[in-house]
């Protein structure tokens, strides 16, 4: 189960600068759980690390950052991906989202602020499934154990009628 306070994190970029960059900024917001890679191919060497976020370049020399997202979602269905790219196009960000990405950020001065956000966003929205998740789990052992007492209640009312003033 993944930590929805710190989870894994991958930055997939073939810049070097901009790959520390983000990495440095991550966790300078408190989200110190990132490794980076290079390329789509050593990021998809570690997938089995199962990693929450996929933080990805769009364009990649090897693999196209949608070659990895399909690649990464057949292993791990649950990561998300978030396109960091310099290509500010509409059609690109929607072939990403139909592919399965969360979001898509063209880089720019806010790039990195929006990233965090869109962390955060992703956070919440995990940290909620989970508590639906025990909510509803709850709720199910309590008509269970609500049942096993009213059975055992006909059990004992049938065996000792006299105890029930029967």
């Amino acid at each position: 189960m993944q930590n929805t306070k710190n989870p894994l994190i991958f930055v997939v970029e073939d810049n070097q600068m901009y790959n520390k960059l983000v990495v440095s900024y991550l966790k300078t917001n408190k989200l110190t759980n990132v490794e980076s890679y290079l390329s789509g191919e050593e990021a998809l060497k570690n997938i089995h690390k199962n990693p929450a976020i996929i933080i990805q370049d769009y364009l990649l020399e090897g693999m196209t950052g949608i070659e990895v997202l399909i690649k990464a979602k057949k292993t791990n269905p649950n990561v998300e991906f978030i396109f960091l790219s310099g290509q500010d196009s509409i059609d690109i960000a929607i072939n990403s989202m139909k592919y399965g990405a969360y979001d898509y950020i063209v880089k720019d001065q806010m790039a990195l602020q929006k990233l965090v956000n869109k962390i955060n966003k992703i956070n919440s929205v995990t940290e909620l499934v989970k508590s639906n998740k025990r909510y509803k789990i709850g709720v199910v052992l309590f008509f269970i154990g609500l049942g096993l007492l009213v059975i055992i209640t006909i059990i004992l009312a049938i065996l000792y009628p006299r105890m029930f003033g029967l």
